[in-house]
């Protein structure tokens, strides 16, 4: 145990846990090793049984290891391995915790009531032919009125992912290039590695990708571009229309991306507060935009519209017409109802209000505390740290699970950070504001100041 205290700097419970979180991040301590009994380490740094109780707790609440009982606690193995590789990162811990910042999804209490749109599904779930179109006319009529561009063809998919797996499917061979967001959605990357295609990591500020970094990155050919529009993940940053413009004539004029499609993936827009945009506007050929319903009326509907040149997407739902077929009308009718009901309609908008003030309350105690943060769009907020593992340690230690922002880098760049769900942040957000701030700060007297007055 002697590496043990002399690498635990401060003999606090945060600073205690941010120590051996160290270790197992660094293979010092392996899975299944076995800790010491509270007890036991107690004695051998000085501190009370409770402050390594509540060093452990912090620990366990992060999943970094696990109580067995009486045969002691452990270094815990990492996510289920069913999980593609930057999935298991992101899918965290199960064990409870105060404030749970984590998930990235929306608030289950802000989603539009289901009871009216169940009322309108038949209560039998009958097709009159397999070969009937995938769309029903009813919501392909809503669809294509509120579509961003003049769309030839537009279809229903089985969620975003679905929908950027099929058109990637579509357009990118093994050994191609795909230009990502720097930081991005770490499953675009694991589908892009499981495609054997290269990630071109390109940087964005809060107004979306870069256009110098942009420019560079289309002189390589890639054969796609994955980007998101609105509230972007993990940044929550939302293009603009002049910077949507200025990107679309970096495509149009580039020699090398003459075939490069563009694959927008619009998860937010229902609760973004940014207006809709998309290249489309200017390239119409050249984009497939997905918009996805899971943030703004849930994730279990599981259901999307992708929409684009007719070349591209009837080539895609040939494809599905050789594995699932469609997408479910009893949930194309529950989502036409949810799209088109008044009452449904004022609970969205309700939610992209709350949520908007949500980000904003984060941002503006952040500020107060010190840290120069942009409001974010939509439900998730991103925040340089000194180290990442202890960022995520301290705030755990307060109560706070986060997720880490490792996953999301989709480059080996210099930082560290954390992404936070400013979504499921309600009442007073000042206790939290200032926790974060705490981790977010070097180590340092202004630092302590804020640590002291924590209550």
């Amino acid at each position: 145990m002697q590496i043990f205290i002399e690498e635990i700097e401060r003999r606090t419970a945060a600073g205690i846990a941010a120590a051996i979180g160290r270790m197992i991040r660094t293979g010092q301590l392996a899975p299944g090793d076995r800790l010491p009994t509270v007890r036991q380490f107690a004695s051998e740094l000085g501190v009370s049984p409770a402050t390594i109780s509540h060093a452990w707790q912090a620990l366990a609440g992060i999943g970094l290891i696990v109580s067995r009982g009486r045969s002691g606690t452990f270094v815990l193995e990492q996510a289920p391995r069913w999980l593609p590789a930057r999935s298991q990162s992101m899918a965290g811990p199960r064990q409870a915790i105060r404030i749970d910042l984590s998930r990235g999804t929306p608030d289950p209490l802000l989603l539009p009531a289901l009871g009216p749109a169940l009322s309108r599904v038949s209560q039998r779930a009958v097709t009159s032919s397999y070969q009937d179109f995938p769309v029903i006319p009813e919501l392909l009529a809503v669809l294509t009125e509120s579509w961003p561009f003049p769309a030839e063809s537009i279809t229903v998919v089985d969620g975003a992912l679905d929908a950027i797996s099929r058109s990637l499917d579509q357009v990118a061979r093994f050994g191609d290039r795909v230009i990502v967001e720097d930081p991005g959605f770490p499953p675009f990357f694991d589908l892009l590695d499981q495609l054997g295609v290269e990630r071109l990591p390109v940087a964005v500020d809060e107004h979306g990708i870069i256009p110098a970094a942009f420019a560079a990155a289309l002189e390589l050919s890639p054969a796609a571009v994955i980007l998101q529009p609105r509230a972007q993940n993990p940044t929550g940053a939302s293009m603009t229309a002049e910077r949507a413009e200025q990107l679309a004539g970096l495509l149009a004029s580039s020699r090398a991306a003459a075939h490069t499609i563009v694959i927008e993936d619009d998860h937010s827009g229902e609760i973004s507060i940014a207006p809709d945009v998309s290249l489309g506007r200017w390239l119409p050929r050249r984009v497939l935009h997905v918009r996805s319903y899971s943030k703004s009326h849930g994730p279990d509907l599981r259901i999307a519209a992708l929409g684009g040149p007719a070349e591209l997407v009837d080539r895609i739902v040939a494809r599905r017409m050789l594995g699932p077929g469609w997408t479910s009308r009893m949930l194309q009718t529950i989502l036409h109802e949810l799209l088109t009901n008044g009452e449904s309609i004022a609970q969205v908008n309700e939610a992209r209000r709350i949520y908007f003030a949500r980000q904003k309350a984060l941002a503006d105690a952040l500020h107060e505390f010190g840290l120069d943060v942009h409001q974010a769009d939509g439900i998730n907020t991103w925040l340089p740290v000194p180290d990442e593992r202890d960022a995520i340690v301290q705030l755990a230690a307060a109560g706070i699970r986060v997720a880490g922002g490792s996953s999301f880098l989709a480059s080996d760049g210099p930082g560290a950070f954390i992404r936070v769900t400013a979504a499921a942040i309600e009442g007073d957000v000042t206790p939290i504001a200032r926790a974060i701030a705490i981790a977010a700060r070097p180590p340092g007297p202004v630092a302590h100041s804020l640590e002291a007055r924590w209550t």
